[in-house]
């Protein structure tokens, strides 16, 4: 790399294209192994931007995702705030990790999701019929995705509907980075406080409900295995997850396949690719881009960097998405490649639980929108479409549409 040979980069960098990793990510790859770069409190911490080294610093669980282990890397004040409430089991280590891991892995299994896949599909038909029938132009971000990504996690959860608007605000919050850091804690509290009056209630009389928290307080709250309260940090763990993300891929997906018309021609002359362009929309767009910071628990080595215990790492999922040793021209939305080792749920222990029910709610959207609007495009020129830029999920801050 050019520059003092002696200097750290400062971490995050800014993306030169809101749609793309920062441009420092590729002349990373090039160094041999991890890199040390300056966090914004000053602290260090080592950067693995190579899809090899990312995948081995997940897939080893002598590297800790607990932010409060001593040296774990900090993202911003606001970030800080949010991850010193109390934690949900995906930023604990193992066994504690695994106890409640295992409690939803049912949930989420492929044949349970996609018996799910009917409802999903009626849920956002009767939203794409709305959009419709008001006509252009359109949000597609608020006007679709958030309601519909809501709607599909609150019919799992049994939230009531007049509650969605409440949620899609209040995770708009808990994500934001570059803020006063009350503004995270106190979304996320509202969120809290929300789930724990719904919860006690639920509590009085869950049989002969269908809903996911009714049988968590019959099979885990009851017998003892889950505290009232660690049902309610899961349930919000459930519902940040369960919308904010997709719904931003969402998006992100459209804008892919209206500024890559090539390949939405690809999908409509052969709709078998929509599995793979829903793999390729994951790798490229990499929404949650900084969810793997860990911090070693003992000296590690990874590709020949000797990583001391008590030093933080940032394993770069987006940058091992566009890395060319594991991906060829990686910064081309191909639909037609081959994109499924991406890491993009992450990888190891700790990958996303919830990813089948993602993959399903993709693929409706994607065999669905531009069949039941085949003139969809953009309503303002292209470059008036902004990213959300260094948010915790990437996105776009509107997706105004016409047809």
């Amino acid at each position: 790399m050019s520059g003092c040979p002696f200097s750290k980069p400062t971490f995050p960098m800014p993306r030169q294209c809101p749609f793309l990793p920062p441009q420092e990510y590729k002349e990373f790859q090039k160094e041999a192994g991890p890199i040390q770069v300056q966090m914004w409190d000053g602290t260090s911490a080592w950067l693995c931007t190579r899809y090899d080294d990312v995948r081995a610093v997940l897939g080893d669980n002598r590297f800790s995702g607990n932010p409060s282990v001593p040296g774990f890397p900090s993202l911003s004040a606001a970030r800080n705030a949010v991850l010193d409430l109390e934690p949900a089991f995906i930023r604990m280590d193992p066994p504690e990790h695994g106890h409640f891991r295992r409690m939803l892995t049912k949930e989420f299994m492929i044949k349970r999701v996609s018996a799910m896949r009917p409802k999903i599909e009626t849920i956002f038909n009767g939203l794409l019929e709305e959009v419709i029938r008001k006509g252009p132009p359109a949000n597609l971000v608020e006007d679709l995705f958030l309601p519909f990504t809501s709607e599909v996690i609150a019919w799992i959860l049994d939230i009531p509907n007049k509650d969605h608007s409440f949620f899609q605000e209040q995770s708009r919050l808990k994500v934001l980075l570059d803020v006063d850091p009350e503004i995270p804690k106190a979304a996320s509290e509202r969120i809290l406080g929300y789930l724990d009056t719904l919860i006690t209630e639920r509590e009085k009389d869950p049989e002969g409900r269908e809903d996911l928290l009714s049988r968590l307080i019959i099979e885990q709250v009851r017998p003892g295995h889950l505290t009232h309260r660690e049902l309610v940090i899961m349930a919000e763990l459930l519902l940040m997850a369960g919308h904010e993300t997709t719904a931003n891929q969402m998006a992100l997906g459209v804008y892919s396949f209206l500024t890559n018309p090539d390949q939405l021609q690809l999908l409509r002359n052969d709709p078998s690719l929509l599995r793979g362009a829903v793999e390729e929309m994951l790798r490229f767009h990499t929404i949650v881009h900084y969810n793997a910071f860990r911090v070693a628990l003992e000296d590690v080595e990874v590709a020949g960097q000797l990583i001391r215990k008590g030093e933080g790492v940032v394993a770069l999922i987006s940058g091992a998405n566009h890395d060319a040793t594991a991906f060829e021209n990686p910064e081309k939305f191909d639909i037609t490649r081959k994109a499924d080792h991406h890491v993009a749920f992450s990888y190891g222990i700790h990958q996303c639980l919830g990813q089948p029910l993602a993959r399903v709610e993709l693929q409706v959207v994607f065999s669905t929108i531009f069949e039941r609007i085949p003139t969809l495009k953009f309503a303002v020129p292209q470059d008036q479409i902004q990213g959300k830029g260094d948010h915790f999920v990437q996105g776009l801050e509107a997706l105004p549409v016409t047809w």
